[in-house]
């Protein structure tokens, strides 16, 4: 009876958190989360398309506070290339996230252009054009949660469209790499129906860093950096540092500012294909819960590399 209780209480506040990002003030609404970062740049950064050298594909899932019901869920599938030889790349994105009784849907077109600012080193400038598709069944929502709460939207929204634009500059050397980025600059107003029910989108600001220092002939390490910046929402600082061995395993860790801690493992399986896990816990109250089992997420990519000397080495980003 007790456990019923406390599980009830956990799916209302989940519930209530859902229905706050549904129809409260959204002025802060955030992308997608993600704990390797480092391996899915292109989502938040449109100038690093291409900037592999080759062809390459990745898709990646994420599971949010597993065991919490209507829990974030994302799905991420996305593909970049150089065209010619004349510094020009192209992608493709597309990303799924599900909250709740909510669905948003991006697709992405990525253009980049590259310039070589020295032997190994090159600037990239980056544009983003995205259609934006948001559902949201309010219909879903479980009666007794809400009983109580003034839902000021009474029908459910369906493949909502809006469009949007991002940019972004991403700097990188065989070792180095830097880039900012805001994926989507158009602060869209979704839906509006009374001053207390206001979806509007709000610019992510993104900078990302990191290095590759080689301890020995078998082994690498690189510390990484993501901020996240958006109005009306905290800073969020993601500090990680992985380690890459013989080439082919990576483990590392990675805390999120206030938020989690997380453990990261990777396999590039060959040259081409690679591999990646991540568990996250959340130190926050709602990580204590026993109905919490933390979050996890795992990636795949493939590069389409033609000869083994295009590739000196795996790409440790």
């Amino acid at each position: 009876m007790k456990k019923d209780c406390i599980r009830r209480s956990i799916v209302q506040k989940v519930a209530l958190l859902i229905m706050a990002c549904c129809c409260n003030l959204l002025h802060a609404q955030q992308d997608a989360q993600y704990t390797q970062y480092m391996y899915n740049t292109v989502s938040v950064n449109p100038a690093y398309a291409g900037s592999r050298g080759h062809m390459s594909i990745a898709g990646l899932y994420r599971a949010q506070w597993v065991g919490l019901q209507g829990a974030p869920e994302t799905q991420t599938l996305n593909l970049h290339t150089p065209v010619g030889y004349r510094g020009v790349g192209l992608g493709l994105s597309f990303v799924n996230e599900l909250i709740g009784p909510t669905s948003e849907t991006n697709f992405d077109l990525d253009f980049s252009y590259t310039i070589q600012t020295s032997r190994e080193a090159r600037l990239s400038f980056g544009l983003k054009a995205s259609a934006h598709l948001l559902d949201i069944q309010f219909s879903e929502l479980d009666q007794d949660v809400t009983q109580g709460i003034d839902l000021t939207l009474q029908q459910d929204i369906d493949n909502r469209f809006s469009p949007n634009v991002g940019a972004g500059v991403y700097y990188h050397t065989n070792r180095f790499y830097a880039g900012l980025s805001v994926p989507r600059i158009l602060e869209t107003e979704h839906f509006q129906e009374s001053s207390l029910s206001t979806a509007r989108e709000q610019m992510n600001w993104y900078l990302i860093t990191g290095y590759v220092w080689d301890l020995n002939p078998f082994l690498k390490f690189k510390p990484a950096l993501l901020t996240k910046a958006v109005q009306g929402a905290p800073l969020q600082v993601d500090l990680s540092a992985n380690f890459m061995f013989n080439e082919r395993f990576i483990g590392g860790v990675a805390y999120r500012w206030d938020a989690a801690f997380s453990g990261m493992f990777g396999f590039q399986i060959s040259n081409e294909f690679f591999i990646g896990l991540a568990y996250d816990r959340e130190i926050t109250d709602l990580g204590a819960t026993t109905f919490n089992d933390g979050s996890f997420e795992i990636i795949l990519r493939y590069d389409f590399i033609r000869t083994v000397g295009n590739l000196k080495s795996p790409r440790f980003f």
